[in-house]
């Protein structure tokens, strides 16, 4: 007599379509940086948050909050600092009233290979997902992320 497997619960099935999705997306994204602008998705990503970064009250990520808003661990993220500013990506400072503080700035090399990189990412994003939309187990999702108040213009 042979058992079957239990059939997953719908958090699982749920749980694992987004596994599923994320890994398209990421893969896709992942292809075409690399290969137009010589750009890893996390090297993109870690590039776009620091880009929104500001003088201003609050307006300097610490690592921890970097790390949280590329999800990699703060190791991760410190080693992926050290690759884009030895590409002179990025630069380091001093926090000029936290001496332990250290800032991370993109630098205009950074902004400028961000921008001809933006496009491509985008696109790349949009055909990822209009893929994504075309399995029945994605498709659901795909709807939830276009229709989210907190997604970009990037999913229409």
């Amino acid at each position: 007599m042979t058992a079957t497997a239990p059939a997953p619960s719908v958090l699982a099935q749920g749980w694992c379509a987004l596994s599923l999705l994320h890994g398209k997306i990421e893969h896709h994204l992942e292809r075409v940086l690399e290969t137009d602008h010589g750009l890893r998705a996390r090297e993109y990503s870690l590039l776009d948050v620091l880009s929104r970064q500001h003088d201003g009250d609050g307006g300097h990520l610490q690592m921890k909050q970097v790390a949280d808003a590329v999800v990699l661990s703060q190791s991760a993220t410190t080693r992926l600092v050290t690759r884009l500013e030895e590409r002179g990506l990025l630069s380091r400072y001093l926090c000029s009233t936290d001496r332990r503080g250290i800032y991370t700035n993109v630098t205009d090399a950074g902004m400028e290979l961000l921008e001809a990189a933006r496009p491509a990412h985008d696109a790349a994003l949009r055909a990822a997902l209009a893929e994504a939309a075309r399995d029945v187990r994605l498709e659901p999702l795909v709807r939830a992320l276009r229709s989210s108040p907190t997604s970009m213009a990037v999913a229409a």
